[in-house]
């Protein structure tokens, strides 16, 4: 056991350095300088504009080597500074985030964990119904084919223009300031729910039809015949049917949660949603290079402990995976 999640801890630890490596690098490939952005917008002329330039580059630290300034980044990362935000100057980089990070929890855990659980309910209910097979199925490759970003696009044409139930944008109402009472967290569900369901109909149906195939086949295979033959309740099969296939989707959430996290990235900007997806659109408008590896670093770390977090429930969930881990297999 220790050595399996010794060697777990030791693959992420791994993945993380060179996601964390390629993020660092993504905002100094893109063309231009975020403080010529900063100068331009300051309307500076003359003489201010090489002073202010020299000051930026200096307080930012983008006059050193390149390699110095991948070795500083780790050095602030190990301290718990990302830096300075430059589009949102002088606001540190980790204080924007944790502004935007509860939209992005509270829009990620429900979609996957509601999403998932629908999903698997529905896929095996499908895969013992006939007729609820000939709707699901046809339904299922339809939403799981359709892109976050689209779906959103359509749900906001049909609430918010043709409909008009749903505010179109934003986190809340902007007449509002954040506080503890019912009309703001009634303004913070009303501009949530589109954002959710373009992400929890999406994943549904990807859900619904992988559950509604493991379904059918493991119904389908030598043990479900011999229970059958041996005058097992046709329930007690579907159980054993149904707990054999829950492992796969187990596994599937842990491939998944970058694609989701993506997805999510989209339906926030599509909605100018204030979470972190939102945030990377305006980093790379302004060319935020603090704000831009401050935002892919979360993300990095959100993906990487939702897998691990995976991994160990599917531990708990298999009992085959613990005997195999402590020899009791053998």
């Amino acid at each position: 056991m220790k050595r399996y999640f010794g060697r777990k801890l030791l693959i992420y630890a791994l993945t993380f350095f060179i996601a964390v490596t390629i993020n660092w690098m993504i905002p100094r490939f893109m063309p231009g300088n975020p403080v010529d952005i900063m100068i331009s917008r300051a309307g500076l002329r003359g003489s201010a504009v090489t002073q202010m330039y020299s000051y930026y580059m200096d307080a930012f630290g983008l006059d050193q080597p390149i390699w110095k300034q991948y070795l500083n980044f780790w050095i602030a990362i190990f301290h718990g500074d990302l830096g300075t935000s430059i589009f949102l100057f002088p606001t540190p980089v980790i204080q924007v985030i944790k502004d935007a990070l509860p939209y992005d929890v509270a829009l990620l855990l429900p979609s996957i964990l509601l999403s998932w659980f629908a999903g698997n309910k529905f896929g095996a209910l499908a895969a013992r119904n006939k007729n609820l097979d000939n709707t699901l199925l046809p339904i299922g490759y339809i939403l799981t084919a359709v892109p976050y970003m689209w779906l959103g696009i359509l749900l906001a044409w049909v609430f918010c223009i043709v409909i008009r139930i749903f505010p179109l944008g934003g986190g809340y109402d902007f007449s509002m300031q954040p506080s503890y009472t019912w009309d703001f967290y009634w303004s913070l569900f009303n501009h949530w729910v589109l954002p959710f369901l373009s992400l929890f109909i999406v994943q549904f149906g990807g859900w619904a039809i992988g559950m509604r195939n493991l379904i059918i086949y493991e119904l389908e295979a030598d043990y479900s015949h011999f229970l059958e033959a041996l005058g097992a309740p046709r329930k007690l099969i579907r159980n054993y049917a149904y707990n054999n296939a829950i492992l796969p989707q187990v596994t599937g959430v842990a491939l998944q949660i970058g694609v989701i996290v993506t997805g999510a990235l989209a339906t926030e900007v599509v909605f100018a949603y204030p979470g972190i997806g939102y945030l990377i659109l305006q980093a790379i408008h302004n060319q935020d290079y603090f704000l831009l590896q401050g935002c892919f670093l979360f993300v990095v770390i959100g993906v990487l402990i939702a897998n691990f977090v995976v991994d160990i429930a599917y531990i708990l969930i298999d009992p085959r995976t613990r005997a195999g881990m402590t020899g009791g297999a053998e």
